[in-house]
């Protein structure tokens, strides 16, 4: 047993250590934070995906409550937590289990403040795995970011590297409303380098708050989660075909940061959107309407969106990778854009 994670190979981190280390920071710093998942007690898993190792070690079964199989009755019971002025963590082992207790989200967590005209204050998060995770069927590899960024009184988060997860998780930890906080599977063991400021105790990053993590001048492309990675690979491959991407890493969903995105299509003056989930209703949806809305005038070309296939994420791994956006494909879109060979 490692207990709390602090190994860092020089001046890199994983997502889980990030993510882990954020959860610790805050638990010690206020002892209203708990958590509560399922499986917490159990040493084989292990918190499945070890993001809460060590916790209940350090701080016990009165802050890190195992919890049955039963996401709607412990989901109620952190919601009634946070109206009491507690500030639960609540985990899903996958946000598709979320569907479960999604009467609670919304109705319980979402609506109070605005019904109880400002009286209760919901500080809750709502983390866990989003999305695809290797052949794991439909019912297990949904993306929930287009469905909580649908409704008012949520905010909804989605890290990209360990800076994103250690600074989102912390500022979600602390905001006195319900948060939403979707993780990648895929992403938890990728190291990314952090700086001596990410590292330390009172590090936490704005909510709303979108990063530039390429700059270019020929088109935008933004992304949210692992897809940030892919539209970072599609950059690189596009600068040595003379095309000059400039990627979003959007890392808030609600509110969107619709001031980042319209300054960059102004300068860019094209437009493409990334995200794994489906493709009606979904994040790029919103973005396409914000620029052109806003910036429709500054557009030299269609703004093209790259989606999830619209069916359900197929089991098999080789269809669920054809069902899912890939490098290839945001180069073409980003090709296309430019009015180059597609």
């Amino acid at each position: 047993m490692r207990g709390i994670l602090r190994q860092r190979v020089g001046s890199y981190m994983t997502v889980h250590e990030a993510l882990n280390s954020a959860l610790d920071e805050e638990m010690s710093a206020d002892p209203n934070v708990f958590l509560m998942g399922e499986e917490y007690l159990c040493s084989n898993l292990h918190f499945l995906y070890q993001i809460s190792i060590g916790l209940l070690k350090k701080y016990g079964p009165g802050r890190v409550f195992d919890t049955p199989i039963t996401e709607a009755g412990f989901t109620g019971i952190g919601i009634g937590a946070a109206y009491h002025g507690l500030k639960p963590i609540v985990e899903f082992m996958t946000f598709n289990f979320s569907m479960q207790a999604i009467d609670h989200i919304i109705n319980s967590a979402a609506k109070m403040n605005h019904m109880s005209a400002g009286q209760i204050s919901v500080p809750i998060v709502f983390r866990g795995p989003n999305g695809a995770i290797a052949g794991a069927g439909a019912q297990h590899s949904h993306c929930f970011a287009a469905w909580y960024a649908s409704c008012p009184g949520l905010k909804v988060l989605a890290p990209y590297s360990s800076e994103d997860a250690r600074g989102l998780l912390k500022a979600a930890i602390r905001d006195p409303d319900p948060v939403v906080f979707l993780e990648n599977t895929f992403l938890y063991e990728e190291s990314f380098p952090v700086s001596e400021e990410v590292l330390g105790s009172n590090f936490f990053l704005p909510i709303g708050k979108a990063k530039i993590e390429r700059e270019g001048k020929d088109v935008t492309i933004t992304a949210f989660s692992r897809m940030v990675g892919y539209a970072l690979k599609a950059a690189e491959i596009l600068e040595k075909e003379g095309i000059s991407a400039e990627v979003i890493n959007l890392r808030s969903i609600r509110p969107l940061d619709r001031a980042t995105i319209n300054a960059s299509v102004r300068k860019t003056s094209r437009l493409v959107t990334v995200e794994d989930g489906f493709p009606q209703h979904g994040v790029g949806s919103e973005i396409c309407t914000s620029v052109i809305e806003e910036s429709f005038s500054s557009l030299d070309a269609p703004v093209e969106r790259i989606t999830g296939a619209d069916v359900p994420v197929p089991y098999n791994e080789d269809l669920e990778r054809k069902s899912l956006p890939q490098v290839e494909d945001i180069v073409r879109a980003a090709r296309r854009t430019c009015n180059c060979l597609a």
